[in-house]
Parts: structure tokens; C-alpha cells; sequence
């Protein structure tokens, strides 16, 4: 048992890939935060970003930073810390080169993966196609659109849509 280098509990680590920097950079964190990175973060956990947001390991301050940005969206604390927080070029660019991990989810918070059959909830006019999908119509093998994660892509009516997360449900 440790501390983990991003919330400070003492707990058992394991390793936990940094990726968009250096091949093999990993950072050992606790299963609670390798939970939260990749799930729905609880504030509170995080108020150990504090100091590992300083620290000499670049993966570690490249996880804090990363988490700060998800969670400065909500939560006042993380965007005071944000602003408080100097990265050089490099470090910056490794914050910022992370695959989005945005998470799709239906009208009903049922997570969606590329290649998943959504069913529309509700009628919906489809601009510059001239037609209505139904509500009930099924969309097989819908795409994520990668920079929104209330958007899904699918065909309708043979015509290729962008459709709102909320207006379907999985399947």
C-alpha cells in the first residue's frame, strides 16, 4: 500500500496509462481514481489535485491537469486551480492530445459504443432531407460523432443523419 499521487489515499496502486505523450508513461493511482478518470468523477474525491497538480512527475500533473479540465466545468475550486496551474509547451500539448473521452448515452443514461442499434423516441423532421424519421424507427450501427457527446451519427431512410443522444434509446 501507497498514496496515490492524485487523491493521497493509501490504498493499493496500479499502473494507469497517460496517454498522447510518451509511449510507456504511466502513473500508479488507486482504483478509485482509475474508476473516476474513466467513469463520472465525484468532486469531493478530487481535492487532492491540489498538490499532485505540482508534481515532479510529469504523468501525474498531466492526469491532474486533465482532471481539472473535466472537473472545472462543474465544480468552482477545480477552475481556480486550473487557472492557477503553468504547464510548458510540451506538457500543455499532452494535456490537450488526449483522445476525448467523452461518453454517449441514450435518453435513458445507457452508454453507447460505435457500431450499437438506437431506437428513436420521438419523430424527427430531418432538415435538407425533406422527410420525418418515425418515432420507433430503429438505427443500426450508429457512429459517435468524437467532439460531442450528445451526438450520434445514423442512416435513416438511407440518408446518412446526425441525431440527438436524447431523442433515442439502446437497443
Amino acid at each position: 500500500m501507497a498514496d496515490c499521487p492524485l487523491c493521497a489515499a493509501n490504498a493499493d496502486l496500479s499502473d494507469f496509462s497517460v496517454t498522447g505523450g510518451p509511449a510507456d508513461a504511466s502513473v500508479g493511482i488507486c482504483a478509485i481514481c482509475a474508476n473516476e478518470i474513466d467513469g463520472e468523477p465525484e468532486a469531493n474525491h478530487w481535492r487532492g489535485l491540489a498538490s499532485s497538480m505540482w508534481s515532479e512527475d510529469a504523468a501525474t500533473q498531466v492526469l491532474a491537469a486533465r482532471m481539472l479540465n473535466r472537473l472545472s466545468q462543474s465544480t468552482d475550486w477545480a477552475r481556480d486551480l486550473l487557472d492557477q496551474l503553468y504547464l510548458d509547451e510540451d506538457l500543455q500539448a499532452w494535456v490537450e492530445n488526449e483522445a476525448l473521452k467523452l461518453v454517449h448515452k441514450d435518453s435513458n443514461g445507457a452508454t453507447l459504443s460505435a457500431g450499437d442499434t438506437v431506437v428513436l423516441i420521438k419523430d424527427l423532421p430531418v432538415k435538407g432531407a425533406g422527410f420525418t424519421a418515425k418515432r420507433g424507427t430503429a438505427v443500426r450501427g450508429i457512429s459517435l460523432v468524437a467532439d460531442n457527446a450528445g451526438h450520434i451519427e445514423g442512416r435513416v431512410e438511407g440518408q446518412r443523419i446526425e441525431i440527438l443522444t436524447e431523442f433515442v434509446k439502446k437497443k
